[in-house]
């Protein structure tokens, strides 16, 4: 059988990577010469990393079994993002009485998140940030942060309808760690602050080129599309055959809150004026299911009464004097004198039987 030799490099010349290669027949009887050149292209992943762009994706205390798959699909999918442990509340709390001892316990909060989230990202070396913050164990928001996290500009969001890679069970896959193509929807180079989150995603999800844990190689899409107010979140292969798509997983929803201009606070550069929050809109699911059974309990109110009204009718009966004819009007007499008085009858003594006996013994 033959045998061939291939030289990599991306420098190599025809002349040095030309080989002789001698052919061997099985029976042994003749020999051919023969000169191939064989020249193999140079690795992609042999390009300078100059994107130096690293994502840290952790979560606060409190959150469920879907966030913690979702946290853990996000960090699959991109290779120059790094994990931390969650953030505790209770550990940190120092770091708050330092800042200013009169201010609300809301603030508290807010500025303990922005105080140990820049100091996470600056100990992992990462310039940009996405927060999982939960609240109540069931409402999730998420921070999104970029141009380096001490200065901004960071946009908060309510993640909605997460379906994790487990969950979903799609049959389409991709290699693990290439790198994806970000489509958009239109809707994004039309108004301003769709603009700002369009450059915010590009910065976070796309994936640096020749990153040392990335492949050279791209087979799958990330799509960005606004419906309903809303940014709905996609992963789909890409087939090479026919350059259709299959999704992958995972998928949520993205409900736009505030775009701040600093990181985690900071002037408010764009609020929707369409959020609702979770909390209102469960106390108005409270109050229709409220209304609602008031409503039942007032029909069976109504019901019992005319139940009532009824057995009422069908004691006295309509059709009773149907055959009746109304007699003559007399008139009225009117007496001027009083009456006469009436002679009394007389009381007749009745002995009693003692009496009797009495009577009958004198």
């Amino acid at each position: 059988m033959a045998a061939f030799k291939r030289k990599r490099g991306a420098h190599a010349t025809a002349e040095k990577t030309a080989k002789k290669v001698k052919f061997v027949v099985d029976d042994g009887n003749t020999e051919q010469d023969a000169v191939h050149e064989i020249v193999v292209p140079a690795p992609v992943s042999m390009g300078k990393w100059t994107n130096k762009e690293r994502v840290l994706i952790f979560s606060s205390r409190g959150i469920n079994f879907r966030t913690r798959h979702l946290m853990q699909d996000l960090r699959t999918m991109m290779p120059h993002s790094k994990a931390d442990t969650k953030m505790d509340r209770k550990d940190k709390l120092f770091v708050v009485n330092e800042v200013r001892l009169q201010l609300k316990l809301s603030y508290y909060k807010h500025k303990l998140i922005t105080v140990f989230c820049l100091q996470v990202c600056e100990i992992k070396n990462c310039n940009k940030c996405i927060f999982f913050e939960a609240k109540k164990k069931q409402d999730l928001y998420m921070w999104l942060v970029i141009s380096n996290c001490p200065h901004g500009p960071s946009a908060k969001f309510l993640v909605q309808n997460i379906h994790t890679l487990a969950e979903l069970k799609m049959t389409g896959n991709c290699l693990k760690g290439s790198r994806p193509l970000l489509s958009f929807d239109p809707t994004f180079d039309k108004e301003p602050h769709y603009a700002l989150l369009k450059e915010l995603f590009i910065q976070t999800f796309s994936t640096p080129r020749y990153h040392p844990k990335s492949q050279p190689f791209v087979d799958h899409v990330f799509t960005f599309t606004i419906a309903d107010n809303r940014i709905w979140f996609r992963n789909y292969q890409i087939i090479e055959e026919d350059a259709s798509l299959v999704e992958i997983g995972p998928r949520f929803v993205l409900n736009l809150i505030k775009i701040f201009q600093g990181s985690f606070g900071g002037p408010t550069l764009y609020e929707n004026p369409g959020f609702q929050s979770p909390n209102l809109h469960r106390r108005q699911l409270r109050l229709a299911a409220a209304a609602k059974v008031r409503e039942k309990q007032t029909l069976k109110e109504m019901q019992k009464e005319k139940r009532t009204a009824a057995k009422e009718d069908l004691e006295k009966d309509v059709t009773a004097d149907v055959f009746l004819t109304p007699a003559e009007e007399k008139p009225a007499l009117i007496q001027t004198e009083p009456p006469e008085p009436q002679a009394g009858k007389k009381h007749k003594f009745k002995p009693s039987k003692r009496q009797r006996q009495q009577m009958a013994r004198r």
